[in-house]
């Protein structure tokens, strides 16, 4: 089982235009959608798509529209009642696969509240293989936050507690990445150079994503998935580096191609899958996610059937 904590749920509205964005202009949609968002529910969803039972934990409260929203995404939820109403955030998509984004900051997360959903994390991951930490964090939540779930988990499982991956970025990442030393991160080559505190030089990126990557992982963190879009995505272990390279899609949205990109990384270790294995159907999972419109859970049937190309690093 694969739990997922999503903090700052969304409800998110997307939009396809016909042409590009025209900023202060009128235009009209070719298509609109609402999913339920926010990074957990999407990795929860991609996961339960799968077979592979998943549990979304999310702050929600009993009047909130999102609910219904949520039923119909067909995950199955540990919700902890909160005052206040899901954020919603809105996706502009033009025909280039262009897309635009604006998030709203979302509920206050209350004291009281932020207890019980620590709370409510800990009880869900009873048996799990994975524990996923992931999005921005509310109003209300410091930058700790995950730091105090990761430890409240490991304090009350010991060895049985699950593994944990952490999907954020700024100062919530480096803050669990100092405090916590999660087994996973999964940030992007911007959010990995601000993490770092370093800026990438020469034309060999995956080289250079290495390079930084092997500053963290595995002092500060068991592995760094890193994805580079169209370049495909690097994963660093403690045991060795790896680049795969991203097939060749159509782009209808990248909203949640990074979060269905860690699905399918964890569907792979599940699976037993090795390092290489892994990164593969990373890749495979998050370019699916990609041609989807919204914020889709890409299937198997969804998947690339392109031969993904898997090549050692090297320092």
């Amino acid at each position: 089982m694969i739990v997922t904590l999503t903090a700052n749920p969304s409800l998110d509205r997307s939009i396809t235009l016909g042409a590009p964005l025209l900023p202060g202009e009128v235009q009209y949609a070719l298509a609109a959608r609402e999913d339920a968002g926010g990074k957990g529910i999407n990795v929860a969803r991609v996961v339960a798509a799968a077979d592979v039972p998943a549990v979304a934990v999310l702050p929600l409260a009993a009047d909130d529209p999102f609910a219904a929203v949520l039923r119909s995404a067909g995950v199955a939820t540990r919700p902890v009642p909160i005052h206040g109403h899901a954020r919603a955030n809105l996706t502009i998509t033009d025909p280039a696969g262009v897309t635009t984004k604006l998030n709203l900051p979302g509920t206050t997360l209350q004291p009281a509240d932020a207890d019980a959903l620590v709370e409510a994390v800990v009880q869900a991951c009873a048996g799990a293989a994975w524990l996923v930490l992931a999005g921005s964090l509310p109003p209300g939540a410091g930058d700790d936050f995950y730091v105090t779930v990761i430890r409240a988990v490991r304090a009350r499982w010991g060895s049985a507690a699950p593994k944990v991956a952490v999907d954020t970025s700024g100062d919530a990442l480096r803050t669990a990445v100092l405090d916590a030393h999660p087994d996973l991160i999964t940030p992007n080559e911007d959010e990995l150079a601000e993490l770092a505190g370093v800026a990438f030089a020469g034309d060999d990126l995956p080289q250079a994503v290495l390079a930084v990557a092997r500053t963290l992982v595995p002092v500060h963190a068991g592995a760094a998935l890193v994805t580079l879009g169209a370049l495909g995505s690097v994963l660093v272990t403690a045991d060795g580096g790896y680049v795969a390279e991203a097939p060749r899609i159509r782009v209808r949205s990248t909203v949640g191609a990074g979060d269905s990109a860690l699905a399918g990384y964890l569907l792979a270790d599940v699976a037993g899958a090795a390092p290489e294995g892994r990164l593969v159907q990373a890749v495979r999972f998050g370019s699916a996610a990609a041609s989807l419109p919204g914020t889709q859970a890409p299937r198997a049937a969804d998947l690339p059937g392109d031969d993904i190309r898997v090549a050692a690093l090297h320092p």
